[in-house]
């Protein structure tokens, strides 16, 4: 197992899972997840000869908690991650790996300080460059104005979707999970009118490999003693995310980058906005490598933990 440490990193503390010794490869989870999401690949990338860093972002596990909404922009997480790398390698950058929201996190934090991290791996969302407008107002062109059900706008106004989520935090995860999974197919769940809410027609959950009863008994203890209230705020600040970002318009990737998607996965494509997320990434990350995993959901590292650490592996050792 892993040390669990808590470490300052700036604005808060983040309660951080470290194995290995060597150059610093930060790990950065998704929504609704936490450090465990990479309890396959800690070992193995320590194993490896790094230090592996897999951290609970703030708002969840054992990080700090600001109850603000602004607490959670883009840019404060940004910082934490520069933080952290201070605080654990602070004479050479350090390389970053995220999955979901970890994603966005990574590669923006590459895009904007370079000069704090050498290399850059995201998985399941590919970099789509500075936004040249919020993504609120994409999700209402596309969904709302149809009348379609659309996840983060249902996220939007505090405390409704953290009612839903905290009534039972294990089925809510559970039934996310298992929904938007290789074992089910991509959307078919979640093509919903506009009103519903979230969990409204997802399926009863059927027993997965990649995801045990122990698993759901690590997920359900961090969440009901953390709440949903810092891990939804994320969502909350695509606003302040776009205007911050504008100041890097026209800048690429120019890291090294590793991507990692699944053909089952709708973050891969985009909600459907693209068909070669590969080909998209080449735009604004030119040194990208791409695999997308045939039969893969949106757990890409918890789906298929083996896949995903021999490319990750492969990718590092060749740095």
């Amino acid at each position: 197992m892993p040390e669990m440490r808590t470490i300052e990193v700036g604005e808060l503390s983040l309660r951080c899972a470290v194995e290995g010794e060597g150059p610093l490869v930060i790990m950065v989870h998704g929504f609704p997840e936490s450090w465990y999401s990479w309890r396959h690949q800690i070992g193995p990338v320590a194993d490896a000869g790094y230090t592996a860093c897999a951290i609970d972002v703030r708002g969840y596990g054992g990080s700090d908690k600001p109850h603000p909404v602004e607490a959670y922009a883009m840019e404060r997480i940004v910082g934490d991650l520069v933080g952290l790398k201070h605080a654990l390698q602070p004479d050479s950058p350090a390389i970053l790996v995220g999955h979901d929201w970890g994603a966005p996190i990574v590669w923006n934090t590459a895009l904007t300080q370079p000069e704090h991290f050498s290399a850059v791996a995201g998985l399941s969302v590919p970099f789509a460059g500075v936004p040249s407008r919020p993504f609120t107002e994409v999700f209402h062109e596309h969904f709302i104005s149809q009348g379609r059900f659309f996840y983060q706008e249902y996220f939007q106004a505090e405390g409704v979707a953290e009612a839903e989520a905290e009534k039972d935090p294990r089925d809510w995860v559970q039934r996310m999970m298992y929904s938007i999974s290789g074992d089910v197919p991509p959307g078919a769940y979640w093509d919903k009118p506009y009103g519903a809410t979230f969990l409204q027609g997802l399926p009863d959950p059927q027993p997965v490999g990649w995801l045990t009863e122990e698993d759901m008994d690590f997920y359900e203890g961090e969440f009901k003693a953390s709440g949903f209230r810092g891990p939804l705020n994320r969502y909350r600040n695509h606003e302040r995310d776009y205007e911050w970002l504008q100041g890097w318009t026209g800048m690429r990737i120019e890291q090294p980058v590793l991507f990692i998607g699944g053909t089952r996965d709708p973050a891969t494509y985009l909600f459907g906005a693209v068909t070669d997320p590969v080909a998209l990434m080449k735009m604004f990350a030119p040194k990208v490598e791409g695999h997308i995993l045939e039969g893969v959901g949106h757990w890409t590292q918890q789906e298929r933990p083996e896949e995903v650490n021999r490319l990750l592996l492969d990718w590092l050792g060749r740095l």
